[in-house]
């Protein structure tokens, strides 16, 4: 809004022999202000109405000619880069410098109201942060659009970045794709910073993040503090978003790929002949050369890297299987119906007995497949079952309480007490041993000794372990392999 007091007060003071610095202290203007007033007098007191004033011959730039490449590559790219286009443009011929390139895009995008922001600066070696970016990417060889998941993780100091495409955001997946980012960076920070994801974060409690524990069990094994962000303060984790929108605007913008596999191949040669060498906006360096003066302060990488495989404990069925994604792996008949470690990798399911000893390795079953039963029975020519004695042995396992129960049942079922003993152990497959006590205790005031009725009890009063009852007998199933 024009203030004619204000243009005046500088203009007397200005004819008074005032500096331009000296009326910007007084007045708490700024410089510039106070030359566009003083430039807006000078034009109005010398120039006449009768004269015209000469516009300036525009000189012809080496951009003419490219200007419509430019405008057409805005237009499908709203957000690339300066060096993306730059880039676009030398393929086209282009034989100028950045510079007009850059001062030409200011003058025709519009620029938003920005807000300051300040960033903490840390030693070298001192942090890193990482976090996932999602991008809808049309491939070239079927023209479909698909989703795909970028994994970015960044030291905070020299800014060297390492980028992977990953599959999903499980914790498995950002266990390797660190220690992928660990290898690559050859050393590891004091410190990492995430946002607030399931795979590092449980809750928060009193303003602080309670941290997983299989995340804390990996940060300790590679000897970092996890950090995680506040909630509502995302530009805590400012230096891993922003190199995300460089990595849209001068990798994903303006590129075509023909695959999957082809978006990786560019990217890990976007990585080293781009991103790893450019003049960077804060820093005014290149991150490769900041990263030599930070590798010293790395971590050293240890011997043996963390093993991200998944542990469970799963009941050995009726079927002598454990099952897994609703695939069935055999086990060795003699441990039907015990409770064994299961380890699972990349492509491998092991099973552990009870004593620790590994029993079976199975390759993981492909999905789609339409076989439910990995691995090879032996063919004995019956059913599998178990020794009598070995399903008594168990049964007192459970609990001291099981002895008189099971005195019990051979007294009033003597034809057929093995069969009822058997059934009850079954229950483990499905039940938990609490629930299985908790049934036989009520059986016992009851004077019930029937399997068949605490199966019943355990169905109706009692949560299973799994989503499809698997203690049942498949011949009397027909939807069983459906």
């Amino acid at each position: 809004m024009k203030n004619e007091s204000l243009e005046n007060t500088i203009i007397t003071l200005h004819v008074k022999g005032w500096s331009i610095r000296r009326i910007s202290g007084e007045l708490f203007i700024s410089r510039g202000r106070i030359r566009r007033v003083l430039v807006s007098n000078s034009v109005l007191r010398d120039t006449t109405p009768g004269e015209v004033i000469i516009p300036k011959k525009k000189r012809q730039s080496k951009l003419d000619p490219y200007k419509e490449i430019i405008a057409e590559l805005l237009g499908k790219y709203p957000n690339i880069t300066g060096q993306r286009l730059y880039e676009r443009l030398i393929e086209k011929g282009y034989d100028g410098k950045t510079t007009i390139l850059r001062d030409y895009l200011n003058s025709i995008r519009e620029v938003g109201s920005k807000t300051p922001v300040r960033l903490t600066e840390t030693e070298p070696g001192q942090r890193a942060a990482h976090d996932w970016s999602d991008y809808n990417i049309r491939f070239t060889s079927t023209g479909k659009t698909e989703r795909v998941i970028f994994f970015s993780y960044i030291l905070l100091y020299s800014r060297r970045q390492y980028i992977e495409v990953v599959d999903d955001k499980k914790q498995k997946t950002l266990f390797c794709a660190l220690i992928n980012a660990f290898i690559y960076l050859d050393g590891v920070p004091k410190e990492i910073r995430s946002d607030n994801q399931k795979a590092c974060v449980d809750c928060r409690e009193a303003g602080l993040p309670v941290f997983n524990s299989r995340y804390l069990e990996f940060a300790t094994y590679y000897r970092f503090r996890p950090m995680a962000i506040t909630p509502g303060r995302p530009e805590e984790n400012l230096k891993i978003e922003r190199p995300f929108c460089y990595l849209e605007r001068s990798f994903v913008n303006g590129r075509e790929f023909r695959d999957i596999d082809d978006l990786k191949g560019q990217l890990r040669k976007w990585l080293t002949e781009v991103n790893d060498v450019r003049i960077h906006g804060t820093t005014k360096k290149r991150p490769i050369d900041m990263y030599i003066e930070e590798h010293p302060f790395l971590q050293p990488l240890p011997a043996n890297h963390f093993d991200t495989s998944l542990m469970v404990q799963l009941v050995v069925n009726q079927e002598s299987c454990v099952q897994w994604k609703g695939y069935l792996y055999v086990v060795p008949e003699q441990y039907m119906y015990e409770l064994c470690a299961v380890r699972i990798t990349d492509d491998h399911l092991m099973v552990y007995s009870p004593a620790g000893e590994q029993l079976v390795a199975h390759t993981l079953a492909e999905p789609g497949r339409t076989q439910r039963y990995v691995g090879v029975r032996e063919k004995t020519g019956k059913k599998p079952d178990l020794v009598i004695a070995d399903v008594i042995s168990r049964l007192r396992a459970l609990s001291a309480e099981m002895e008189d129960y099971i005195d019990q049942v051979k007294r009033y079922k003597p034809g057929s007490w093995r069969h009822h003993l058997k059934s009850l152990l079954a229950l483990k497959v499905n039940y938990r041993v609490e629930d299985i006590l908790v049934a036989v205790r009520r059986a016992q005031r009851y004077k019930v000794f029937d399997s068949g009725v605490i199966a019943r009890f355990l169905e109706y009063n009692s949560e299973p372990r799994y989503s499809i009852k698997l203690s049942f007998n498949p011949n009397k199933n027909p939807d069983y392999e459906r």
